[in-house]
């Protein structure tokens, strides 16, 4: 079996693009970043996804940008965006977040020999980030085909974004035909301790329109005081 690198965050789309390169026959190695987000319990989420699509292993690394702020995420005198008007690249951007992610999926897929990156990143149902528009994926599989001892040696790497075109309701679907249980993950930016969501912020807001359109029950636990 190949080897594949697939960045998990615990949310919906990670999840379910852990599931298709599954599905794709490869022998998957999670990894997730504790970058100091605000919504922790996405890594619990990660794990317990992790270990129900059966990947053979799974990384968490820490590396704490909330040391230079810049982002409702991990910096908590930002509040997050809750109106769903925002109109621009939203306050939940962190800088530079998937190019330091895809770094590290880089840097530990050249070490286990493996030529394929997976990543959940989409450019039809999202926040409006950069780093998620194709343009930007393929310059960085061009740039690590230039900067990486097995690409000089011939092994050029492949960064997969199976979901980069699809809508939510797709993706939802494309997922429970792959057996994801969508109960383990954690989409919300403000999610408590227990995972519960809030149902009022961007990534929320996406996710359930996404279940809506699908006709699908969304699973997630929300706040009481919330209407999911």
């Amino acid at each position: 079996m190949k080897k594949a690198v697939v960045l998990l965050s615990g949310g919906l789309d990670s999840a379910t693009v852990l599931a298709i390169a599954r599905d794709q026959g490869f022998q998957c190695y999670a990894l997730s970043v504790d970058y100091g987000q605000r919504h922790r319990s996405e890594l619990d989420a990660a794990k317990k996804v992790a270990h129900s699509l059966g990947a053979d292993r799974h990384q968490i690394i820490k590396l704490d940008l909330s040391t230079f702020g810049g982002s409702a995420l991990t910096d908590q005198t930002m509040d997050v965006p809750t109106s769903g008007d925002s109109a621009g690249i939203p306050a939940t951007y962190v800088p530079a977040r998937n190019t330091i992610m895809l770094a590290l999926a880089l840097a530990w897929a050249e070490t286990l020999q493996s030529q394929d990156i997976f990543a959940g990143v989409n450019a039809v149902d999202y926040s409006g980030y950069p780093d998620c528009r194709p343009e930007y994926i393929q310059a960085f599989e061009q740039m690590a085909n230039l900067a990486t001892k097995a690409a000089i040696e011939g092994k050029k790497l492949t960064i997969h974004t199976p979901l980069m075109h699809l809508p939510k309701k797709e993706i939802i679907q494309t997922g429970l035909a792959l057996d994801v249980d969508y109960s383990l993950t954690v989409s919300c930016y403000q999610a408590d301790e227990a995972g519960q969501a809030c149902g009022i912020c961007d990534s929320c807001r996406i996710r359930t329109a996404g279940f809506e359109a699908a006709g699908v029950a969304d699973p997630a636990r929300y706040r009481s005081s919330i209407e999911a």
